[in-house]
């Protein structure tokens, strides 16, 4: 048996680090003791529950006292793999918990990016919702969100 961070996992598109015969038996996502669930995960797609994702965004972020002290934030879709958003990371820490903090993180998502267009969305839909999809994790956090379902045009 072989373990290895997720970062590492992902080579290139379509390539993963499994050598010959392996198979992924499983993932682990390590919390944190005594801190409470703060990992959010947000799919957008088509078909909710079979279509390719066009953009995933995974949030785990720790606030103590007011302020981010960890940010962990990566995106599927976003790249030829899946990849952390290091510079909106960089962005929320040691930073006050506010709408004006995630506002500016969410500006820096184009430094972490340049997807791709194609079927499913375009370069700029990507880097939009992307960077709103901090917003949606921040918004539930304050106790504001609102689930899609509800959301009518």
């Amino acid at each position: 048996m072989r373990e290895l961070p997720l970062e590492d996992f992902f080579i290139d598109y379509g390539k993963q680090d499994l050598q010959a015969g392996e198979f992924v038996e499983a993932i682990t996502v390590p919390r944190e003791p005594g801190e409470p669930d703060r990992l959010r995960v947000y799919k957008l797609s088509k078909r909710f529950d079979q279509d390719i994702s066009a953009v995933l965004g995974a949030f785990n972020i720790a606030v103590e006292g007011g302020k981010v002290i960890r940010a962990r934030i990566a995106y599927g879709g976003m790249a030829g793999i899946p990849k952390r958003a290091r510079a909106m990371e960089q962005a929320l820490m040691g930073q006050p918990w506010t709408r004006d903090t995630v506002e500016t993180a969410m500006g820096r998502v184009s430094e972490d990016f340049t997807p791709l267009g194609d079927l499913r969305a375009s370069m700029g839909y990507r880097l939009a919702t992307a960077a709103n999809m901090l917003l949606r994790y921040w918004l539930e956090d304050q106790g504001k969100g609102a689930l899609l379902a509800e959301v009518t045009a």
